[in-house]
């Protein structure tokens, strides 16, 4: 398996936004390449640090809405997809379907390992971030369907309204 990953958007302020992603990235992979050296195993930590930053965004950065075409707007704002080279495939008020078609970490990590499974393993534990900020709307779920650091075209990220909100 290879991973596919050519940015095709092409302007100076995504590249720059681009460039500070793939150097948290870089720190990010560096952190937890040293806490493996140190015989720490990534799924001890990381997952719950993440999950936790996503927390707060979801609790600062997002407006509280039952809309999830609303959320949707906010979560793949105009930069984000750009960035990202984001399509938004489906928004209703039931379901929002984004692929992310270009991934600034998954290009940071390839330039410091080729592991691809240890790759894999970065963009799970990254995507805590995303499983944090939809934590905080007990009316969405989300499915991570596939990455383009598992090898995948796209990275395809479902949220949908619940159908019985746990309380």
């Amino acid at each position: 398996m290879a991973i596919k990953n050519e940015a095709k958007i092409k302007e100076p302020h995504v590249e720059d936004m681009r460039s500070a992603i793939e150097h948290r990235a870089t720190w990010f992979y560096l952190l937890l390449d040293e806490a493996r050296k140190k015989g720490l195993a990534w799924d001890d930590f990381a997952r719950k640090a993440v999950f936790r930053t996503g927390c707060l965004h979801g609790e600062s950065k997002f407006m509280k809405t039952a809309d999830l075409r609303e959320f949707g707007k906010e979560f793949c704002n105009d930069l984000e997809r750009k960035i990202f080279e984001q399509n938004i495939v489906e928004a209703t008020e039931e379901r929002f379907v984004v692929e992310f078609n270009y991934c600034p970490l998954v290009m940071a990590w390839m330039k410091l390992t080729d592991n691809e499974k240890d790759i894999a393993h970065l963009c799970d534990i990254a995507m805590e971030g995303d499983r944090g900020i939809i934590s905080k709307f007990p009316e969405y779920q989300m499915d991570l369907q596939e990455t383009i650091a598992s090898g995948g075209d796209v990275c395809r990220l479902v949220i949908t309204r619940r159908k019985e909100i746990e309380r």
